[in-house]
């Protein structure tokens, strides 16, 4: 992985200066729970093949979750709510999971994760996620964000040619830049974030299980 390591080194300032623009539109973005606004601003927007999705695509309820690798609330739901809410629901087909990224403070780290991430095939997906969210409170104690990044680039087992041509692609950062935006038209301002079947729900895993019940019952 040597080849890959040098790349990720360089690619780092490179992948975050491509997507400064994504800076600029998530400069209202912050870290921490957040909660609906009073008035709903727009509608969450509709899963495409852009998408990271877990699951089954064809599964009666969708739960989407605005996130970002540098939050620390994101890391504690991945790792206390996420497993639970996987166990039960989307390995048993009942939910499709979508993460979308909203990247927060440090910007320039969060978008270079966010980039990688998206690098990942949707097999490798998920252990990039979980290297990134698993990583994140050692990675700071470290302050050695090459090695996080290269932990989670080494976990999904990404090759050198799949990472420059991913992260050299203007196509990542333009994906960026929409995501952020949709979710600041949806009004998301905060990290983590949840919708269900488009509608806004907190993050436990009571209020989860309660809307996806519900929906179940009701035929989705």
């Amino acid at each position: 992985m040597s080849r890959a390591a040098s790349f990720l080194a360089a690619a780092i300032l490179a992948a975050a200066a491509s997507s400064g623009a994504a800076a600029q539109t998530a400069a209202g973005a912050h870290e921490g729970h957040d909660h609906a606004p009073a008035e709903a601003v727009g509608s969450v927007p509709e899963v495409t093949a852009d998408d990271r999705i877990l699951g089954d695509p064809d599964a009666p309820v969708t739960v989407i979750e605005y996130a970002s690798f540098t939050c620390g609330h994101c890391a504690n739901w991945h790792e206390q709510v996420f497993p639970e809410l996987k166990a039960r629901f989307i390995d048993t087909g009942q939910v499709r999971f979508v993460h979308r990224d909203l990247p927060t403070q440090p910007q320039n780290l969060s978008q270079t994760a966010a980039l990688v991430a998206r690098c990942a095939t949707a097999d490798q997906f998920p252990a990039v996620v979980d290297a990134l969210m698993s990583g994140q409170e050692q990675m700071y104690d470290s302050r050695d964000p090459e090695a996080w990044l290269m932990g989670a680039v080494q976990a999904g087992e990404l090759g050198p040619d799949q990472l420059e041509t991913c992260l050299n692609d203007p196509g990542a950062g333009a994906y960026l830049v929409a995501t952020v935006q949709g979710a600041r038209d949806a009004g998301v301002t905060g990290t983590p974030s949840f919708f269900v079947n488009g509608e806004r729900t907190d993050g436990d895993l009571a209020s989860l299980e309660a809307a996806i019940t519900t929906l179940i019952d009701q035929g989705g």
